[in-house]
């Protein structure tokens, strides 16, 4: 059963929004992707990303899971120096923020299924466009009230991603599908004791651009979807944080005026 939101208004009125767009890139072992991020359309979502950022969470993590021709999957492991794969701790879960479609080029949210307000810090780029079908057959806009796309990457980057894809794939307990960096002839059981030059490893991730609405030449697809699917409180949550922050914007000019 999906999750449900008790008072949203009250709950978005008390959120002040972070005021800048910014460009980010993710310095990995296998090249360098970068990201605009949506700061102004799905502001939760970036801050919440931003603070794990700041809080250096992502530094060293790998890309734990591939889905061929689906999704490239990072943000929440480790390797510490043998198997299994170590997980990261999490914040708090952040509020869906359906706004854009899952396209190809994308980033968005990843979270635990029937519960759409619960991703933390893990998070998935795009390989195709991912808005298609019945979200039984991977919509992605639709399945679990839509993924929230909270940036697209730019320049290069997408080569990056499907270079990353096209690793081979191991397994590990639970997870499926971690890309691997090893010589042709060798196949995943070799890998007893790897080390963390055979992982994809996220060297970092740094704000390379700051500046004010960086995404304004951008023209990110809308997700029109996520009304249709079944206890869709996402959608209601992106509508009424436009209107929370019409709100705000309003009572501060009357503010203002006061003056």
């Amino acid at each position: 059963m999906l999750q449900k939101i008790i008072s949203t208004p009250l709950l978005l009125l008390s959120f002040t929004p972070i005021a800048n767009a910014s460009i980010v890139e993710f310095i990995t072992s296998q090249g360098t992707i970068e990201v605009n991020l949506f700061d102004q359309t799905t502001p939760k979502t970036v801050e919440n990303f931003l603070t794990y950022l700041s809080d250096g969470h992502y530094t060293n993590s790998v890309i734990h899971r591939v889905a061929p021709g689906f999704v490239v999957q990072g943000g929440g492991f480790e390797f510490s120096g043998g198997w299994p794969l170590s997980r990261n701790s999490a914040n708090a879960a952040v509020i869906n923020e359906p706004v854009y479609s899952n396209v190809k080029g994308t980033i968005a949210m990843a979270k635990v299924g029937g519960n759409p307000d619960s991703a933390t810090d893990q998070w998935f780029f795009n390989l195709k466009d991912n808005n298609t079908g019945t979200a039984e057959q991977g919509n992605l806009d639709l399945q679990n009230s839509g993924f929230t796309v909270f940036g697209q990457v730019i320049g290069d980057g997408m080569a990056i991603v499907e270079k990353i894809a096209q690793l081979k794939l191991c397994n590990d307990g639970n997870l499926q599908g971690i890309p691997m960096v090893i010589d042709d002839a060798q196949a995943c059981s070799d890998l007893t004791t790897p080390g963390i030059e055979n992982f994809v490893v996220i060297e970092n991730v740094i704000i390379i651009d700051n500046s004010e609405v960086t995404d304004a030449d951008l023209n990110p697809v809308k997700n029109t979807q996520v009304t249709k699917a079944d206890n869709s409180s996402g959608g209601s949550v992106a509508w009424l944080s436009m209107l929370a922050l019409t709100l705000l914007s309003i009572k501060r000019i009357t503010l203002r005026n006061k003056k």
